[in-house]
C-alpha cells in the first residue's frame, strides 16, 4: 500500500558534453558507431509487449552511406494495428489506476538509461540511422529526450497537485482522468527526442499508446523503444508500429471507435489530411478527439542596421545550416538591411568555407547527408530553380552529390523580390534566402515578414537598438510561437522555452510543458458535502414574522389589485 504523497526529483537540465578530440566521451562513442555499423537488426512491431513480424520488410540504410545497410523492418498492416488497438484497451485501466509516483519511476528510470548506459547507442544509432554530426545527436537524443522525461514528470505532478479551493463544509478535487481510449502518437524523423516525447507524454499521464515512428528514424526509435521496455513499460502501454506506409497505421487506428487523441509532428499534408479524417469519423469515436501537432515553418532572421556583424553571421550558419535545416525551426529567410549586408556576407563566407560535408563518423564534419532521395530531389530542385531564376541568385555553395550519400553543400539564395518561391515555401535542407531592403525601410519590411510565410514558428530578431527590438517584437507577434533576440531561431530547451507556433505550424500546445501534459488529461470536478442537508427548505422561503399590529389592507389604500 502506497498513502504517501512523494515528491518527484526537481528536474535539470542534461549537460552537454563536448566529444573533444582524445576524450574518453569520443573514444566510447566511436566505438559504438563501429559496433552498429558492422551489425544488422531485425525490427519487429511491437504489440503488447511482443515482438511482431507481419512479413514484409524494408531495409533501413544510413543517408549518407545509401548501399550499406543497417538492418531491416517489418512492415505494420491492419491486422497488426487491429491487435495493438486491443493490448492498448486492455493494459488500459490497470496503467491507469497505477499510482503516479510509479508510472513516474518508469520514465525518470529511463531518462538514467539513457543519460548513463545506453547514451552511446542513442547517439549513434541517431548519428547512423538520421544522418546527425555528434552534437546534434547528443542535444536531440540525450539531452532533449532526457530533460522531456524529467520535466515532464515534474510538470506533470504540478497539475495533480493544481487542485480546487474548499468551502465550509465542502471538499473540491480535480480528477486528472486520462482521455477515454488510446493515442495515435505519429513521429518526425528529425528528431529522435521528438519521436520520444510523442507517445511518452500522453503515457505518462495514464493513457495507452499506438505509436507509429517516421520510417526514416525507425533504427533509433527500436532502441529507444528496448530502453522503455528495460525501464519497465508494462506491455501494450506503448504499442510501436513501423510502417514505410503511413497510412497502413494511420485509416485502421482513425476508423476505431477507441481513437481519442492524436499527437503528430510532421508535415502540414499529412496533418491536414489526419484532421479532416478524424473529422469524417467523427459519428464514429466515443469522444471528441484531442488534436497536437506540430508541422512546419518558414522560420526568418529579421537584422537591424544596429545588429552585430559576427554575431548575425554565426547565427545564420548556426541557423540555418546545422542538421542540414532538416529542423521546423531552421532559418531559411533572411531580412538584412543594406548597410551591413555586404559585411555580414563576408563574414558568412569565411565560416562557411570553413565547413565541411561528409558522413557523421568523421566528427570533423559540421554538415552531413539530407535524409533520403526524396528530400534530396525537393532540395536539388529549389537550387535549380533559383540558379535559372530572373528574380534570384545563388551567392554561396549550389553544389550536390548523391552517388554515395545524399550530400548538399550549404546554400545562399539572394532574393531579388520579397516573395520569391524559396522566401516563401519550406523547403527542409541546407539552403537559406536571403533579401536585402533599404536601411530606412525597416520598419516596413516587418509586416512583410509577417504575411509572406503561412507558417508561425519560430523567429529571431538581430538588433543592439531596443526600440528596434521592440518594434519587432510587436510587429511580429503572430508571426512566431517561439521568438528569439539576438539569438538563433533553433535549439529551444526544455524547460526554458516551450516549444510550438500557430498559424500552419501547428495547434501551439508547447512540447515539453505542462500546456502539453494537460491536453492528454480530461478533468473531472469532484464535490463532496461533509455535512448534506436533510430538508429540502432555506432560509430565503420562510415567512416574515407577522406583527400583532399588522392589519390587510383594502385595495385603493396603497395596496395592488390583482
Amino acid at each position: 500500500m502506497n498513502n504517501a504523497y512523494p515528491e518527484t526529483p526537481p528536474p535539470e537540465n542534461e549537460p552537454v558534453r563536448a566529444y573533444a578530440p582524445g576524450s574518453e566521451d569520443r573514444r566510447s562513442v566511436q566505438e559504438r558507431l563501429r559496433e552498429l555499423r558492422n551489425q544488422t537488426v531485425e525490427i519487429p512491431a511491437f504489440v503488447g509487449g511482443t515482438p511482431v513480424y507481419p512479413g514484409s520488410t524494408s531495409e533501413v540504410v544510413p543517408p549518407h552511406d545509401h548501399q550499406h545497410t543497417l538492418g531491416e523492418v517489418h512492415q505494420s498492416g491492419k491486422a497488426t494495428v487491429d491487435d495493438a488497438i486491443d493490448a492498448a484497451m486492455e493494459a488500459k485501466a490497470e496503467w491507469a489506476a497505477m499510482d503516479f509516483s510509479d508510472r513516474a519511476a518508469i520514465f525518470l528510470r529511463a531518462a538514467d538509461l539513457i543519460a548513463g548506459p545506453y547514451r552511446d547507442t542513442l547517439n549513434a544509432a541517431t548519428m547512423l540511422g538520421q544522418g546527425k554530426s555528434i552534437h546534434q545527436a547528443e542535444i536531440d537524443a540525450a539531452c532533449e529526450l532526457i530533460d522531456f522525461l524529467r520535466f515532464n514528470v515534474h510538470y506533470a505532478e504540478q497539475i495533480y497537485r493544481d487542485q480546487p479551493n474548499d468551502s465550509q463544509g465542502i471538499w473540491n478535487q480535480m480528477q486528472y482522468r486520462p482521455l477515454e481510449g488510446f493515442v495515435l502518437a505519429v513521429t518526425p524523423f528529425n528528431f529522435t527526442a521528438i519521436q520520444g516525447n510523442l507517445p511518452t507524454a500522453p503515457a505518462l499521464m495514464g493513457n495507452t499508446v499506438l505509436w507509429k515512428p517516421a520510417s526514416r528514424s525507425v533504427y533509433s526509435a527500436f532502441f529507444f523503444y528496448k530502453i522503455l521496455e528495460e525501464a519497465g513499460l508494462p506491455p501494450g502501454v506503448i504499442n510501436m508500429l513501423p510502417a514505410d506506409d503511413g497510412a497502413a497505421v494511420g485509416t485502421p487506428a482513425l476508423q476505431s471507435e477507441h481513437f481519442a487523441g492524436l499527437h503528430f509532428t510532421g508535415s502540414v499534408g499529412t496533418f491536414d489530411h489526419l484532421w479532416s479524417t478524424i473529422g469524417d469519423n467523427l459519428d464514429t469515436y466515443r469522444t471528441y478527439p484531442t488534436i497536437v501537432g506540430e508541422t512546419g515553418g518558414k522560420d526568418f532572421i529579421v537584422a537591424h542596421p544596429s545588429a552585430h556583424v559576427e554575431q548575425l553571421a554565426t547565427a545564420v550558419v548556426r541557423g540555418s545550416f546545422e542538421y542540414q535545416g532538416q529542423k521546423c525551426s531552421a532559418a531559411s529567410r533572411l531580412y538584412m538591411p543594406e548597410s551591413i549586408w555586404p559585411d555580414v556576407r563576408r563574414e558568412i563566407t569565411s565560416q562557411l568555407d570553413e565547413v565541411t560535408v561528409g558522413p557523421p563518423e568523421d566528427f570533423t564534419n559540421f554538415l552531413n547527408a539530407v535524409i533520403d532521395q526524396r528530400a534530396f530531389d525537393k532540395i536539388v530542385g529549389y537550387i535549380e530553380r533559383a540558379r535559372e531564376a530572373d528574380d534570384a541568385e545563388i551567392v554561396y555553395g549550389g553544389d550536390y552529390d548523391d552517388s554515395t550519400g545524399y550530400f548538399i553543400e550549404p546554400t545562399i539564395i539572394r532574393a531579388h523580390a520579397p516573395k520569391e518561391t524559396t522566401m516563401c515555401e519550406e523547403i527542409f535542407g541546407p539552403v537559406t534566402t536571403v533579401y536585402v531592403y533599404p536601411d530606412e525601410e525597416f520598419a516596413s519590411t516587418l509586416p512583410l515578414v509577417d504575411e509572406t510565410s503561412p507558417y508561425g514558428l519560430t523567429g529571431s530578431i538581430f538588433a543592439r537598438d531596443r526600440a528596434a527590438i521592440k518594434l519587432a517584437s510587436d510587429v511580429l507577434e503572430q508571426a512566431a510561437g517561439n521568438f528569439y533576440i539576438n539569438d538563433k531561431p533553433t535549439g529551444a530547451v526544455v524547460g526554458e522555452q516551450p516549444f510550438g507556433g500557430a498559424r500552419r505550424s501547428g495547434t501551439n500546445d508547447k512540447a515539453g510543458s505542462a500546456y502539453n501534459l494537460m491536453r492528454w488529461v480530461s478533468p473531472r470536478a469532484i464535490k463532496e458535502n461533509l455535512n448534506p442537508p436533510t430538508h429540502h427548505g432555506y432560509t430565503w422561503n420562510q415567512p416574515d414574522a407577522t406583527k400583532a399590529t399588522d392589519a390587510p389592507q383594502e385595495a385603493g389604500d396603497g395596496a395592488v389589485a390583482s
